[in-house]
């Protein structure tokens, strides 16, 4: 990688990280308070929750992404040509993955293991089963 290629990630990094720490966390009011009180219209309520959980898990994932943010910009400034090496089999990650995700850790081969099959496990055969 070269020195123009690393400041370009460093300035995309630093502008991600202003973005990520410039947000508030999200906060959804509960419409009840308490089990004696009901606020709102009761058939808001799975909503309102719903709500509640899809703001708490944002927040989970911009705290988590901001992590990577602040790694991948230590990684630049203490260990510059080792920015962009998978950290699993020290392959260089592809530029395309970088530019689309500028902390990542992984190369895609990697990150996939880590990950692991995603979605239901099939079976071939109906007989196809333990039990």
């Amino acid at each position: 990688m070269t020195p123009k290629q690393r400041e370009d990630f460093l300035q995309q990094l630093l502008a991600l990280h202003a973005e990520l720490t410039g947000k508030t966390p999200l906060r959804i009011e509960p419409n009840r308070t308490d089990e004696a009180r009901v606020g709102g219209d009761e058939d808001e309520q799975p909503l309102n929750e719903m709500m509640q959980t899809i703001a708490s898990s944002r927040n989970r994932n911009t705290d988590g992404t901001l992590a990577r943010v602040v790694k991948a910009l230590g990684k630049l400034r203490e260990e510059p040509d080792s920015f962009g090496e998978c950290e699993e089999c020290g392959d260089d990650i592809p530029l395309g993955r970088l530019k689309a995700m500028p902390y990542a850790e992984f190369c895609v081969t990697c990150q996939g293991n880590k990950d692991g099959p995603k979605g239901p496990v099939r079976r071939k055969h109906l007989t196809d089963y333990d039990g």
